[in-house]
């Protein structure tokens, strides 16, 4: 009889959590990461799959931000160091001190129609509107893909990324040096 009720109250939790996952899913609007100690956001709806660090190959007579092509799930993809992209006078020689295991590659969404994943330094977890109390003007000369800057309630900033416009810049499909 005992075993009946814990078995209950187990499944009466996991119904719970699973309530409680879905709300918080659909609240979510960005995956927040870190990259050379600056605070990102991804939107979701503009993200894909967060990849494991793996061996990068790299590709001569590129700019200096593309890192090379990584082969993930049988696919190949482009990688773009989100910091040097960022930081044109980030140098080189410090890009590859920055992989731990923490770092990830980010793919972008399918729909965007590009094979690249972003390399970030670590993943931050989700983030939702109600995670931040107001906005910020966005730096002087920032990219146009740098949308808006968010000020969270332990007042860090945030720059929200739209990956949809980054994709669409052309110095960003050209990737010849």
């Amino acid at each position: 009889m005992a075993n009946r009720q814990s078995l209950r109250d187990l499944q009466e939790r996991l119904a719970q959590r699973l309530t409680a996952a879905k709300s918080e899913a659909t609240t979510a609007s960005w995956l927040a990461v870190e990259v050379r100690g600056q605070r990102y956001l991804f939107p979701l709806v503009q993200s894909g799959e967060i990849f494991p660090w793996c061996p990068i190959q790299a590709v001569p007579y590129t700019k200096p931000w593309y890192a090379g092509v990584a082969s993930l799930r049988g696919g190949l993809y482009g990688v773009v160091d989100l910091g040097r992209l960022v930081d044109r006078l980030y140098p080189l020689a410090q890009a590859a001190d920055r992989i731990t295991s923490e770092s990830r590659l980010v793919s972008l969404h399918s729909g965007l129609g590009v094979n690249a994943v972003l390399w970030i330094d670590r993943l931050l977890g989700l983030r939702n509107p109600a995670m931040f109390k107001a906005l910020a003007d966005v730096p002087a000369g920032s990219p146009a893909y740098f949308s808006r800057c968010l000020i969270d309630h332990q007042g860090l900033s945030w720059q929200e990324l739209d990956l949809q416009s980054l994709v669409a810049e052309p110095e960003f499909m050209v990737i010849a040096a």
